[in-house]
């Protein structure tokens, strides 16, 4: 397996070693000069963690200790049944500010193909609740968020598929997403199953519109090899600082870390 142009034991030994430097510089993130806002990703796993337990209040620690402006989550609801939420997203407002942007039509789950968009200040002006195409109900959420009485931000929250083939098309249904719309600053969050760059990467087609941070190793939480969640921008310069949230809690909460980032506008 060849991952980002280097062999999986290569890859393996930079996560061990990246890891080891964490720990030994680790020290509180500080907000970035001109920075507004921290952001992020993350796949909540359904809740269940990689100690196979159901803890939604686990889950809700490690967003607490992210503490965000903007948080996307992805595997939030139940896949079967009645696709219930998992989360106590009233408590999570209570200690955090987060609300969720609203959505239609999902009877007790709490997003959109469970996916759920949290934000803690401004006032939501459009909802899109996207389907994107492939096997598996996929889909992505589409917000556009007044800040204040001058600036809108707009953050498309999605979770693309297993499949190459289907990413690629989910990808072109994101920049659609882009095309129809004014040149609003935009933030692309997500679990977009995705490791590989440049041409070899199902997600080619979206670095026309989107700046493209480095990539930063996410899955599997307990030794992150695989870039598969991003957060991305269709402004250079927008987005800075982009880490996993790598911290005992949240490598066990979930099979993916969260991955955050400083947002200037």
């Amino acid at each position: 397996m060849d991952i980002n142009g280097r062999s999986l034991p290569e890859t393996v030994l930079l996560s061990i070693r990246g890891r080891k430097a964490r720990k030994a510089n680790a020290t509180p993130r500080k907000r970035v000069d001109g920075a507004e806002m921290v952001v992020a990703s993350y796949n909540v796993h359904k809740c269940i963690g990689t100690d196979r337990r159901f803890d939604p209040e686990r889950t809700a620690r490690v967003i607490r200790e992210i503490g965000p402006d903007v948080i996307a989550l992805q595997e939030a609801d139940n896949r079967f049944g009645d696709r219930a939420g998992l989360l106590d997203l009233a408590r999570i407002e209570h200690e955090t500010g987060l609300v969720p942007v609203p959505i239609s039509g999902n009877g007790k789950g709490h997003g959109w193909r469970g996916n759920v968009l949290l934000f803690k200040r401004g006032t939501v002006r459009n909802v899109h609740q996207i389907k994107l195409p492939g096997l598996e109900p996929r889909g992505a959420l589409v917000a556009e968020i007044d800040l204040d009485e001058t600036r809108t931000l707009r953050v498309i929250a999605a979770h693309l598929g297993l499949l190459r083939r289907s990413r690629s098309e989910q990808a072109r249904v994101v920049l659609d997403i882009m095309s129809s719309q004014d040149e609003r600053p935009t933030l692309l969050l997500g679990d977009l199953n995705e490791w590989r760059l440049g041409n070899r990467s199902a997600l080619k087609t979206l670095h026309t519109t989107f700046a493209t941070p480095p990539a930063v190793p996410t899955f599997p939480s307990g030794l992150p090899v695989l870039a598969l969640d991003r957060i991305m921008a269709n402004r250079h310069g927008m987005v800075s600082s982009v880490e996993a949230h790598d911290t005992p809690l949240s490598r066990v909460a979930s099979d993916h870390l969260p991955l955050t980032a400083f947002v200037s506008l």
